[in-house]
């Protein structure tokens, strides 16, 4: 792997700030977004960098952008193209980020963010760490944390709660999700996203966890009869810079990307609130475009299930973090999310 990235980063270039262009010349970045196709690129990421970070600096700054599952390079990658200055200014899916680094997903762990407080809760308690972990072992400059909608359970049939999944075969999209599910019971099938329409139609699967509005836009309320309302987890994402691309930028322009983006991701995570109630409006109802004749029935969070989701958390989710995270992870959780939610890391 590392012969292979140091290659890549040979033969690529994602353009470096040019900070040695002559005096009134605009500094021209390339910026690598989230995901293509849903609304958080096309509404927020593409319009500010392609023109709102240009009225912010005076035309000082212009950006092309790019979303980084159409940019020919893997999600695998990210983190370590970042480091190495290929992708100077770069988005990283943390779940995907964390099969290099596991303290990185912590914040978005299934199970643990039923719903948008308490993901923000989270968030403000980890991001220090985040920051921390990203600058010292990897070079990057952390610039913003980005929340998709939430990840819920799609099914075929009926189903009343958590205790329902054992046995069903279960779309899956991360190691988290796929030990959680195992945890109820249920097996877990891993599938790309574009493949779970049909992978429900044909039987392939039972049940899907993916984004409530996403899920209703590929048309999940076409196969799928029921929905449940808990938030698994919700596909968190970062935005950041390599640490010499960072620096080589005027400190001026640095400050307006700076309070650009810190006020892009309040914009970005209002969104991810407002089409997590959307998708699951659409997909209950018949009155959104394209929704189908027969509603599908939402699935509330009993208490029952908020138990349930707390002793998945404590007994199943957690442990399996810190096997695959490290004893030291067991203090940095005990230091900064214990406090919060009350849940002892413990090392095995």
């Amino acid at each position: 792997m590392a012969a292979y990235l140091t290659a890549l980063a040979a033969v690529l270039v994602l353009g470096l700030p040019a900070s040695g262009s002559r005096a009134g010349e605009p500094v021209r970045l390339t910026v690598v977004g989230g995901l293509a196709g849903v609304s958080q690129y096309r509404q927020l990421e593409q319009p500010f960098w392609q023109t709102e970070i240009g009225e912010r600096t005076g035309g000082r700054l212009t950006v092309s952008i790019r979303p980084f599952n159409e940019s020919g390079l893997r999600g695998e990658d990210m983190l370590q193209l970042m480091r190495l200055g290929v992708v100077p200014f770069g988005t990283a899916l943390l779940a995907v980020a964390a099969g290099d680094e596991p303290e990185l997903n912590a914040v978005d762990l299934p199970a643990l963010n039923p719903d948008m407080a308490a993901l923000r809760q989270n968030v403000g308690h980890y991001r220090e760490h985040l920051r921390e972990v990203l600058r010292e072992r990897y070079g990057i400059e952390l610039l913003g944390v980005y929340a998709y909608p939430a990840q819920v359970l799609f099914c075929t049939r009926k189903f009343e709660g958590l205790a329902d999944l054992a046995g069903r075969r279960i779309r899956t999209s991360s190691v988290g999700q796929s030990e959680l599910m195992a945890a109820l019971g249920a097996m877990p099938v891993i599938i790309p996203f574009a493949e779970t329409v049909a992978a429900l139609r044909d039987g392939v699967a039972d049940c899907a966890i993916t984004g409530t509005l996403s899920g209703y836009e590929i048309g999940l309320s076409g196969v799928a009869t029921h929905v449940h309302a808990m938030a698994i987890s919700w596909g968190m994402s970062f935005f950041g810079a390599n640490i010499a691309a960072w620096r080589a930028l005027p400190a001026d322009l640095r400050d307006e990307v700076r309070r650009g983006v810190a006020d892009l991701e309040q914009r970005i995570w209002k969104q991810a609130e407002d089409d997590t109630a959307r998708g699951l409006a659409c997909a209950t109802q018949t009155a959104c475009p394209g929704a189908p004749r027969k509603a599908m029935t939402l699935v509330p969070l009993s208490p029952r299930d908020a138990e349930r989701r707390q002793r998945l958390l404590t007994e199943t989710v957690l442990p399996r973090w810190i096997e695959r995270c490290g004893e030291a992870c067991v203090g940095i959780w005990n230091e900064t999310l214990k406090p919060a939610l009350g849940v002892t890391a413990k090392a095995e």
